[in-house]
């Protein structure tokens, strides 16, 4: 399994944070390797509420069905899956001020035969990490 984890903090209000990172249709908004993300089911987002998600990694392009499994006023989580992987995208958001602290991992768990590039998916999700880091602080504090 591949774990990144990174904390930082925006100036967004954590009610406007969780909301739009729980739409993960958002996603083409703030994570670099998302190519499209589309919703696969109508009406408000809650637990149940799925997307499909084509991103592309490292020259590689990758079609993942996202499920929002958790939601609360400060906790998301968000499981996208294929034949050759599971991803879990835990996010916790603390009210700070006026702002948020914000603590993202992604947990990436290859199957099969996808499992011997852990090692070297391990370097590239890290650089992805800080990739994302940065896009999420731009995007979310220009909801402020």
């Amino acid at each position: 399994m591949t774990t990144v984890t990174r904390t930082f903090s925006v100036d967004t209000p954590a009610n406007v944070v969780v909301a739009y990172l729980a739409d993960f249709g958002n996603a083409e908004q703030w994570d670099p390797g998302t190519e499209e993300c589309s919703r696969q089911d109508t009406g408000p987002v809650r637990v149940g509420s799925s997307w499909r998600n084509v991103s592309k990694i490292a020259g590689i392009s990758t079609e993942l069905i996202y499920t929002l499994e958790e939601f609360s006023d400060d906790h998301i989580v968000l499981v996208g899956r294929n034949d050759t992987a599971t991803s879990t995208e835990t996010i916790e958001v603390t009210a700070t001020g006026s702002g948020s602290d914000i603590t993202y991992t992604n947990e990436v768990e290859f199957h099969g035969a996808a499992r011997a590039a852990t090692p070297v998916a391990k370097l590239v999700f890290e650089k992805l990490g800080n990739d994302t880091e940065k896009q999420l602080v731009e995007v979310l504090n220009g909801l402020a």
